[in-house]
């Protein structure tokens, strides 16, 4: 699979930071999917996910979502794509496909006859890691059949920009901050996407934003603590948070004391005429 050249001097999300063969990275990436998988459901369904409609799963992961496609919802065809599919192929299959492919290199070819369009495509936490998002959003736009749908699904940061400021903000603060450094992650601009989609030429484009629960045993905060675990040299050389404050942050989260918001999921979708 290619790499984008742009990318290699930094390295991106699953090279840096999350690498996919680190102990209990499939464990994490559940626990959000755990905490956001209802709400992607609900939205893909409204939009037209069932029987009969071929669907494309961009940066698939742990492949929640295309599982539950293809299993439950009953659609066609699955096509996931992820740069590594050690978590999807145990589960290839039936309507499933997987296809290991970097969807920002070069030589991701939307015009690619064995890939043909599809009524859905569908990726979540994947543009906001990637520094040229809009090249992608235009190229998943091609994927689309007419009348077909894309819903893009990524990180709003709430909370880390504002006063008070206590240990779980500054923790959030350098989290941004320290992704944003060592690969590339950016969440300011996916309050634009509504705007993007529409100006992609999409059309019935539409918006919501779901936040999950920060309490003690909710599955993001599980989620947010292996984060900031995988991610504390990081954190810690922003210099936004002490090692003091850091723990003070994640002794709040654990104890379901922070009494704040957890980042929440947009998801926004418009249609191709």
């Amino acid at each position: 699979m290619g790499v984008d050249p742009a990318r290699t001097e930094r390295g991106g999300y699953g090279e840096t930071l999350f690498e996919p063969w680190r102990p209990g990275e499939g464990e994490r990436i559940d626990l959000g999917a755990l905490a956001y998988d209802g709400a992607t459901r609900r939205r893909l369904l409204a939009v037209g996910a069932g029987p009969g409609t071929r669907c494309l799963e961009i940066g698939a992961g742990t492949g929640t979502v295309a599982r539950w496609l293809a299993e439950e919802a009953g659609v066609a065809e699955v096509l996931a794509v992820d740069r590594d599919v050690r978590f999807l192929e145990p589960h290839a299959g039936g309507a499933l496909r997987t296809l290991a492919a970097d969807v920002t290199a070069p030589g991701f070819d939307p015009d690619r006859p064995d890939l043909g369009r599809f009524d859905l495509v569908h990726a979540r936490f994947v543009l906001m890691h990637v520094p040229e998002h809009r090249r992608l959003a235009a190229g998943l736009c091609e994927f689309l059949a007419p009348g077909g749908h894309l819903v893009l699904g990524d990180a709003v940061d709430l909370t880390s920009s504002a006063p008070p400021e206590t240990p779980y903000r500054l923790a959030m603060r350098a989290m941004w901050r320290a992704l944003r450094e060592t690969i590339g992650t950016d969440v300011s601009r996916t309050p634009r996407y509504p705007r993007l989609l529409a100006e992609l030429g999409l059309t019935d484009v539409g918006a919501e934003i779901t936040v999950p629960p920060l309490t003690a045993d909710s599955p993001i905060t599980a989620f947010w603590l292996d984060t900031w675990r995988r991610s504390r040299p990081a954190m810690l050389a922003t210099g936004l948070v002490t090692p003091d404050r850091l723990a003070r942050a994640e002794r709040a989260l654990a104890e379901g004391t922070a009494a704040d918001l957890s980042p929440g999921l947009i998801t926004a979708w418009g249609r191709r005429g």
